[in-house]
C-alpha cells in the first residue's frame, strides 16, 4: 500500500490548517454512531425521566447540536462550518441496557462533516454520563465511530 502523506502536517511536520479553497462546494453528509451502557436501574430512570437534574435524552440531544457547531473550537485544525442540519437521535437498547446514540450532519461546504459527527456523538454520551453520574459512576461509553460520509472528491464511505 502506498504511503499516504498527512494533509494537516508541511514538509517540515509542522500542524497547518489545510487550504480547502480550491475545492467544489459539494453536499457532505457524515453519519456517526456510539453508545453509553449502564446499569438497567440507571436506564429505567433516564427513560422514566426520573433523573433529578432533568431531562437527560433531551438535554443530551441539544448538547450533541451545540457540540456539532463548536467542532472547530474543540478539535484543532477543524475548519468553522456554517451546519445546514445536525441531528441527534437517543435510543434505548434494553437489551444492552445501553443508549444508541446517532448523529447525522450536513453541510454544503468544501469539506467534510465528519468531525461534527463524532463529536456530536461523544458530547451526547458525555452529557448522559454527567447527568446520571449520581446514580451510576460505572456508565461507559464507547463505540464511537463514523458510520456513514458522502460528498467530496473521496465520494461515499459506508461502515461495514
Amino acid at each position: 500500500m502506498a504511503e499516504k502523506k498527512l494533509s494537516h502536517l508541511d514538509e517540515k511536520g509542522a500542524a497547518r490548517m489545510v487550504d480547502v479553497s480550491a475545492k467544489d462546494v459539494t453536499q457532505r453528509v457524515a453519519t456517526a454512531k456510539g453508545a453509553i451502557r449502564m446499569a438497567p436501574e440507571t436506564l429505567a430512570l433516564i427513560l422514566d425521566n426520573k433523573i433529578t437534574k432533568g431531562n437527560v435524552i433531551e438535554i443530551a440531544r441539544l448538547a450533541g447540536i451545540m457540540a456539532a457547531k463548536k467542532t472547530s473550537d474543540l478539535i484543532p485544525l477543524c475548519h468553522p462550518l456554517m451546519l445546514s442540519k445536525v441531528e441527534v437521535e437517543i435510543e434505548p437498547d434494553e437489551a444492552a441496557s445501553a443508549l444508541q446514540v446517532s448523529a447525522t450532519v450536513k453541510v454544503a461546504g468544501q469539506t467534510g462533516v465528519e468531525m461534527e459527527a463524532l463529536t456530536a456523538v461523544s458530547a451526547a454520551c458525555l452529557t448522559i454520563y454527567d447527568m446520571a453520574k449520581a446514580v451510576d459512576r460505572g456508565m461507559e461509553i464507547g463505540d464511537i465511530r463514523l458510520t456513514h460520509k458522502s460528498g467530496g472528491k473521496s465520494g461515499t464511505y459506508e461502515a461495514r
